[in-house]
């Protein structure tokens, strides 16, 4: 994923949209006058508790279905009051909100694909290589501003840990490996924690080699959720600008295009192999 979109901010804006925030201070205070706290609110609603809070934050945009579902417990004059807050919610400047969405989708996936030709996944990055994206950012970053993106990045991948029931899956361009983003050491790096967490239960990583001629993946990088519901979400990115896709039909083709590209792409033992034989030639 690209660097500027891993927090709910952008450089030098302020950390939490204020109709964000006004929605969450909203949701709160219906679902306390309803004598409910979150952890008895979520499941009602059909999401958990950690995601809940998060809305309530301000940190996390809210499901479209999210008003319908919450006036099912909290009551039709609750469901209009937060439809109407949600109506008001606006992207700031440089604030893409469509990634809060997606954000939110990952956090409740039961089972997400990822398919990169540009970087190493997001949940999948080690620290310096973090750093060295981020180092190279334009405009430049501050050490600050560094840090902090850093920080947020790290944070998302506890998903990885947290959520051992949901099946990652993840196809990563050899070429990205072969472009040595940071130099030799930090290679090295990403290549041993590719190795580590590919060990996870959950976790699935496959190389797509560099010479492929069937190669599905010309339209560019693509990722894919299947949320608790079974329903299925498609999120895409380009320079400062990102797409998700909801409609069904879209989806389906993004599925079919998963499909294909898994049967394309190097299988676990396969990589394994190769990433070691990378790793030996640095």
């Amino acid at each position: 994923m690209t660097a500027n979109h891993d927090s709910t901010t952008s450089p030098g804006e302020p950390e939490l949209s204020d109709s964000l925030k006004t929605f969450g201070a909203v949701m709160k205070a219906l679902r306390e006058a309803a004598r409910l706290t979150q952890e008895e609110f979520a499941p009602r609603v059909r999401y958990s508790a950690a995601y809940i809070a998060k809305i309530e934050q301000g940190r996390r945009f809210p499901p479209e279905d999210l008003p319908e579902r919450a006036a099912e417990i909290l009551g039709p004059v609750a469901g209009k009051v937060l439809a109407a807050a949600a109506r008001s919610l606006r992207r700031k400047a440089g604030l893409a909100s469509w990634f809060l969405q997606w954000a939110g989708i990952e956090e409740e996936a039961i089972t997400l694909f990822a398919y990169e030709c540009r970087g190493i996944p997001g949940l999948l990055q080690p620290d310096a290589y973090i750093q060295a994206l981020f180092e190279r950012q334009l405009p430049p970053l501050t050490a600050t501003q560094i840090e902090r993106q850093v920080a947020a990045r790290i944070e998302r991948q506890r998903l990885l840990t947290e959520h051992p029931n949901t099946a990652f899956s993840f196809i990563i361009e050899q070429c990205i490996l072969e472009r040595h983003v940071g130099g030799p050491d930090v290679t090295r790096g990403v290549i041993d924690h590719l190795l580590r967490v590919g060990r996870y239960t959950n976790v699935e990583i496959q190389i797509m080699p560099l010479r492929q001629e069937d190669h599905t993946g010309i339209d560019g990088q693509l990722y894919l959720a299947e949320s608790p519901d079974n329903r299925w979400f498609g999120y895409t990115e380009g320079h400062r600008s990102s797409a998700l896709i909801t409609a069904s039909s879209e989806v389906s083709i993004l599925l079919q295009r998963c499909g294909k590209l898994r049967s394309q792409a190097l299988d676990c033992r396969a990589t394994v192999s190769l990433l070691e034989q990378m790793r030996g030639a640095l």
